[in-house]
């Protein structure tokens, strides 16, 4: 048999792409194409315009298909190559009609340049302990290091990598963590210098840095450690692993106390990055950080970290990634549930305001903790801490298969918004179909199932940047295959909610009264049947491709953006309203802008933000007349946690992402609650139901007529009007403000 060379990858021809574009329509959700085309449009330069759908699909697809490992052998059998060929035809189908969706860091990210230069690029969240660990063989590792010396600074530059590269990190600073990393030997002495040359000198100097030429002048280089940060990502990263571990003698052998660090090479503010997009920040946001991390390591020389200040140093890190123009920090940090100083640490009004924003928080439980009443009063002031059972986590998969001991047994915490649990230095892994668009668009649904899982597996053969990151992913091989529209999909496919009622119960172990869900059978039946369609795809590809099956396949993702462009119901979420006002915020030199007003949207000046401008979309949600419709407002605490608890029974084997919302008057139901679902609930949040309660609110529920009047004011098509006014032509850089990849806000835009 003649063999093809594995230099021949796959390529969509263009007829295949003009053939779909005639038969398949993509599914915009009414904000779906403005979404699309700020936040996952790439910028082309020959064309002088961002990507038009089809063209990302393209892109998408083909970075997808490519990682096959089997197209990177020595000898490619063409049979192999042409049913690859055909996947990616099927796969650019069920993408470009909305009928499933790549997360979207994939969207953004996918056969990009970027992605050949970072292995670790296609993959949203990650998660780490935070403990002295070694660096390994990893593209940054500090040169006062061997690659197996265990080092403070490890999870810090693990963590500034992943959130400067645009993803989200988990880190778990639990008692067991927090007790490895050693009393803090010594404070240091940091020198901050900055040339006369750079841009940012004056800037620099007024957040406490030193003019260089004038120091030189009664110093010298030698006198301590001297770090020149190359303007580079990793510059950064390694000026901050050199300030920390030089705190402790594991790590400073010689004792040195004084650390020389010359920031003169870092682009000045304003400048292009390239790669990821966006402006630079200048030196300015690294010094502030450099000089809080100083602080608090010196204040505690000859003394032990506490998880607080473990955090603290996460979240300082996390207020500098946003400054530095990464647009979003997403952080949650894991603590201990008998941690009171944890669990109160935002309840310190000036440091949540100064850094301590910057991540989510919740505690590790198990299945043995009945009292949550310290947890729901926290909950109902703050909105924190989250709860995460990691014993689940590590022993079931779906709650319906029972106790499978220790299946997932390195698990160690979750990503920022809860729905995958990770072991140490293991990043989600992501992909959703939309059942209720892929059932109208012909689909079915075990087949579109199947592609997702396929697409999700091949992402685990990137090239990853750490070698903590690679080891776990070759063992686990961990996918996450959602689905979005939850909502939207069982009331049309089984024309109720999957909750049909309660009945009386028992605790097995409090021996108190509790209201049990009933669910609909049907449903019962139809998601298990898809949960084995993945399992199966996922055992059948992986015999294939010679690897080990994954260690757990699907999911629930919060989704947001992603669901937005498909106009379904978020994740598990109900819709917020039967109809509202959706609102998105644009930079006000956006040339979207004119061809909104003029199909009549209503926009106004942001009231928060300088330069921005506030659009408002009314939106009608799926079955918003129905008389089994119910939204976030008016859904019950109780309905919530059963419909998480039926997705993490009969679909999820990772985690189900949910943000319950709840009243003030279902507060007292908090904790009787999770300690009702403590048996099979992996991971929870819950936030107080906002509706209208602010100006220029995301979403602000309204009445029909008032929907029906404002959908009277909208005509024409946007993409159409947008491409008359601007010749087709699109400007570089420009994005949505405030977009968030996930309902709850927790994961980053892209």
């Amino acid at each position: 048999m003649q063999m093809l060379k594995h230099e021949i990858l796959v390529q969509l021809s263009d007829d295949f792409i003009e053939s779909v574009k005639k038969t398949v329509t993509p599914h915009w959700g009414p904000l779906g194409w403005v979404t699309y085309k700020r936040t996952y449009a790439r910028y082309l330069d020959d064309k002088q315009r961002t990507e038009n759908w089809d063209e990302t699909v393209k892109r998408v697809v083909e970075g997808n298909i490519n990682l096959d490992p089997r197209l990177h052998q020595d000898d490619l059998d063409p049979q192999v190559y042409e049913e690859l060929t055909n996947e990616a035809q099927e796969l650019f189908k069920l993408i470009y009609g909305l009928s499933a969706t790549p997360s979207g860091r994939n969207l953004w990210i996918s056969g990009t340049d970027y992605q050949k230069r970072n292995g670790d690029s296609l993959n949203n969240c990650w998660f780490i302990g935070v403990r002295p660990q070694p660096y390994g063989d990893s593209h940054i590792v500090p040169d006062y290091l061997d690659h197996d010396q265990d080092a403070v600074s490890m999870p810090y530059s693990f963590m500034f990598d992943q959130l400067m590269k645009g993803g989200g990190v988990g880190f778990s600073v639990v008692q067991d963590n927090v007790k490895q990393i050693p009393a803090v030997d010594q404070a240091i002495n940091m020198t901050i210098l900055v040339s006369r040359d750079s841009a940012s000198h004056d800037e620099s100097i007024k957040l406490g840095a030193v003019d260089k030429e004038d120091w030189l002048a009664s110093h010298s280089l030698t006198d301590g450690r001297y770090y020149k940060l190359p303007d580079t990502r990793e510059g950064w990263i390694l000026a901050n692993a050199n300030m920390i571990d030089l705190h402790f003698f594991g790590t400073n052998a010689d004792h040195e106390k004084n650390l020389i660090l010359d920031v003169s090479d870092i682009r000045p503010k304003g400048a292009k990055i390239h790669g990821f997009g966006g402006t630079a920040s200048g030196p300015m946001p690294l010094i502030e950080m450099l000089t809080d991390i100083n602080a608090i390591l010196n204040d505690h020389a000859g003394r032990k970290l506490s998880s607080v200040d473990c955090t603290d140093l996460g979240n300082l890190i996390g207020k500098t990634v946003v400054a530095g123009n990464v647009r979003r920090s997403a952080e949650l940090a894991l603590g201990s549930a008998d941690d009171d100083a944890f669990i109160t640490m935002k309840q310190d009004q000036d440091k949540l305001y100064h850094h301590r924003w910057a991540s989510n928080n919740s505690v590790a439980v198990d299945s043995s903790k009945t009292d949550y009443d310290a947890i729901a009063d926290s909950i109902t002031h703050n909105g924190e801490p989250g709860i995460v059972n990691l014993e689940l986590s590590k022993n079931f998969g779906r709650a319906i298969d029972g106790r499978q001991e220790a299946i997932d047994g390195n698990v160690e915490g979750t990503n920022p918004c809860g729905e995958i649990s990770l072991a140490n230095g293991e990043p989600c892994n992501l992909f959703e179909v939309f059942p209720p668009v892929a059932v109208a668009q012909g689909w079915d649904l075990k087949e579109a199932f199947a592609l997702g899982t396929r697409f999700s597996k091949r992402v685990t053969f990137s090239p990853y940047d750490w070698e903590v990151s690679r080891n776990v992913i070759e063992k686990n091989r961990r996918i996450g295959i959602s689905m979005s529209g939850i909502q939207d999909w069982i009331l049309k496919e089984f024309g109720h909610r999957v909750v049909t009622g309660f009945k009386d119960a028992t605790d097995p172990v409090t021996g108190e009264t509790i209201k049990q869900p009933v669910y609909d059978q049907a449903a019962i039946d139809r998601v298990d049947g898809l949960y084995k369609a993945v399992v199966a795809a996922d055992k059948y590809y992986s015999e294939t491709l010679d690897c080990a099956p994954s260690i757990k396949h699907t999911t629930v993702k919060p989704s947001g953006t992603v669901a937005k462009l498909a106009g379904v119901s978020e994740g598990m979420h109900f819709h917020y309203s039967n109809y509202l006002i959706q609102r998105i915020r644009f930079q006000d030199s956006d040339p979207l802008l004119p061809a909104l007003k003029a199909c009549g949207y209503f926009m106004e000046p942001d009231v928060y933000t300088k330069n921005t401008v506030c659009v408002e979309f009314p939106v009608r949600a799926a079955h918003a007349d129905s008389s089994e419709f119910a939204s976030a407002g008016n859904v019950s605490m109780a309905e919530q946690f059963a419909t998480q608890a039926f997705l993490q029974t009969y679909w999820s084997d990772n985690a189900v992402s949910c943000t319950v919302t709840f009243q003030p008057e279902e507060a007292t139901q908090i904790s009787p609650l999770m300690r009702q679902y403590r048996f099979v609930t992996k991971s929870t949040s819950l936030l107080p139901y906002a509706g209208d309660a602010f100006q220029q609110a995301p979403k602000e529920p309204i009445a029909k007529d008032v929907y029906e009047e404002k959908l009277t004011e909208i005509h024409g098509d946007v993409a159409t009007v947008f491409a008359e006014q601007n010749g087709n032509h699109d400007q570089k850089d420009v994005e949505l403000v405030g977009q968030t990849d996930c309902e709850g806000g927790a994961c980053p835009i892209r």
